[in-house]
């Protein structure tokens, strides 16, 4: 077994069609694994980090494990930094289901060589793997490997809503309670009433203006509550005007927009991946909210995935009322940190965990007025941080 480096995007190129080929023989690979989202990622949001993926190869030189990693450096506190290592992807809030691609059987191999690696190759103080899946064959085994060899190792559970569609739309609705059954059928014949309706799928000819309906259909909708909402960033904005074209030529956009007397009112981001679709963005016109724009684009959605062979809805992070009238069922993402033993990234690492159970025992015991007045202030606080990502 071997470990290869790569530290550019053009020599990382080159290991795509093994790439492909693991995913292909990884159990759980998601879109947010794949060159098509992480490249054009890197290009938009890897200024001021260093690439640094590990490919496994084993003794035949066949890539049997994949590291996409990154290395930064984040602000803890004035005048101290340290060097994060994280997955490529993470510190946008892009991107969720992010993993360590492994074929079956060598989890404890490459879990063990990556730890390997990171003890004498690089300087680093901590690493943050988010978003990873509880299912994850590598995050399981690096658990273990970190309890082993008893490093610092935290974890903390995030939760994410997924639908399991059926074979039929029938069988489908048999899914939902009585009452969303009916939303359904209702208000879609009130708007059909209404206006002149027509569901468009974006295609490359019509990318553009499906995008900036997005953006203004996002901004319009959050605009309601006073807040600006994620496509304010320039960088956003530019990461998915790069990443819709590369996923629409691979087959694996999903991006619907809803007419209504051929004025666009609502929208709905999606990506592919086998008979997965992941929800990501969606927009509506706020003068069109009493007509349930949003709610009626995306039960026509979830029809025309079904009968396409779609198995999987999948909401990403949170839970809220919103998810669960489509019949979701709820899972768990992990945050996985660690750092070796005795180091200035451990005691970091033990700090934070130590002031996070503070927060848990003050919350269970102070009165209701002065948690509330604590927590307003910890938000402004966390307001006038600098993200790691802008």
């Amino acid at each position: 077994m071997q470990i290869r480096v790569y530290e550019s995007l053009d020599d990382l190129k080159t290991l795509l069609p093994a790439w492909e080929g693991l995913l292909s023989e990884s159990p759980g690979a998601t879109i947010f694994s794949t060159w098509e989202w992480l490249a054009p990622w890197w290009h938009v949001f890897g200024k001021g980090q260093k690439l640094h993926v590990l490919a496994l190869l084993d003794g035949s030189s066949q890539l049997v494990g994949l590291a996409p990693l990154a290395l930064t450096t984040q602000p803890v506190l004035p005048g101290l930094r340290f060097r994060v290592l994280r997955l490529m992807g993470d510190g946008s809030e892009d991107s969720d289901n992010l993993d360590l691609p492994v074929r079956p059987g060598y989890e404890k191999q490459f879990t063990a060589a990556l730890l390997d690696h990171l003890t004498t190759a690089i300087r680093w103080d901590f690493c943050g793997l988010n978003t990873l899946p509880s299912h994850s064959l590598v995050g399981n085994a690096l658990m273990r490997e970190l309890d082993d060899r008893r490093w610092t190792c935290f974890t903390n559970a995030r939760p994410w809503s997924f639908v399991e569609m059926p074979n039929s739309w029938e069988q489908y609705l048999q899914q939902l309670t009585s009452k969303e059954r009916g939303k359904i059928g209702l208000r879609t014949r009130r708007l059909e009433k209404r206006y002149d309706v027509c569901y468009l799928k974006g295609t490359e000819s019509t990318l553009d203006s499906a995008l900036d309906t997005l953006f203004r259909l996002h901004r319009d909708r959050w605009g309601v509550r006073g807040e600006s909402g994620s496509f304010k960033s320039q960088k956003r904005r530019q990461f998915y005007e790069e990443v819709s074209l590369m996923l629409l030529k691979r087959g694996w956009l999903e991006f619907w927009l809803l007419e209504v007397d051929k004025k666009r009112v609502a929208a709905q981001f999606g990506l592919r991946y086998s008979t997965t679709v992941f929800s990501l963005q969606e927009g509506f016109d706020p003068a069109f909210s009493a007509d349930s724009v949003g709610f009626v684009l995306r039960a026509h959605v979830l029809k025309e995935l079904i009968g396409r062979g779609v198995r999987r809805y999948d909401f990403l992070a949170g839970q809220d009322s919103s998810k669960a009238r489509w019949g979701t069922q709820v899972g768990n993402y992990v945050d996985l940190h660690f750092a070796r033993p005795l180091t200035k990234g451990s005691f970091y690492l033990r700090s934070v965990r130590g002031a996070a159970q503070g927060k848990a025992w003050l919350r269970h015991r102070l009165p209701k007025g002065a948690w509330t007045l604590l927590h307003e202030l910890n938000l402004r606080l966390q307001r006038v941080r600098k993200p790691l990502v802008s």
